[in-house]
């Protein structure tokens, strides 16, 4: 059974062998973390980049990258402190749209489906969630005239519908500890 703990830590100084993202499929990343782990993962955001250019990133789906690891210069003195896989879980169309309860639950369970042989046979144990891409902040985001229709979605709760779902659908993962990281001014 998986360990799941919510801690108010930077995710990107985690020492987790798989690190979980939220992302969309316009391939616009706007959260400064995701910002950050773009230019700290090229290979990954290469990746993910070029498969919502060419379309076959659908909402609901999940990619998983194997990174690539450096053997010499200045970025292979880190390698250890970084993680080995990097799981982009596609949770909306658009990143000023909120994520839908059914694409978050199809993309938990193509992350679950691609976890369990990761945790059989390469001895994955350590992951780290981003949150704060799950939680949507009504403060802060803005809708265009384009998307007005979908302002009148109301987008799920982080503590009544997201945070159960994600106990739910990762919590039965064998052997695997999880740490979900919160905005700081979250509760825990």
């Amino acid at each position: 059974m998986a360990s799941i703990q919510l801690t108010h830590a930077p995710i990107l100084n985690s020492s987790a062998q798989l690190l979980i993202l939220p992302v969309n499929t316009a391939g616009i990343l706007l959260d400064p973390i995701l910002t950050r782990a773009k230019t700290l993962f090229p290979d990954n955001y290469q990746r993910y980049h070029r498969a919502c250019r060419d379309g076959s990133l659908h909402v609901g789906s999940c990619l998983l990258h194997k990174r690539m690891r450096e053997q010499a210069g200045l970025a292979a003195s880190s390698n250890g402190n970084q993680p080995s896989h990097i799981a982009n879980l596609v949770i909306s169309d658009h990143p000023y749209h909120s994520a839908r309860m059914r694409w978050l639950t199809a993309a938990l369970i193509q992350l679950r489906e691609q976890l369990i042989p990761l945790i059989r046979y390469h001895g994955m144990r350590r992951a780290a969630l981003l949150a704060r891409p799950l939680i949507y902040d009504t403060t802060t985001r803005q809708h265009s005239p384009a998307t007005a229709h979908l302002a009148n979605a109301v987008p799920p709760d982080w503590a009544t519908e997201i945070l159960p779902l994600l106990m739910q659908h990762l919590q039965d993962l064998p052997k695997l500890r999880i740490n979900v990281h919160v905005p700081k001014h979250f509760d825990i």
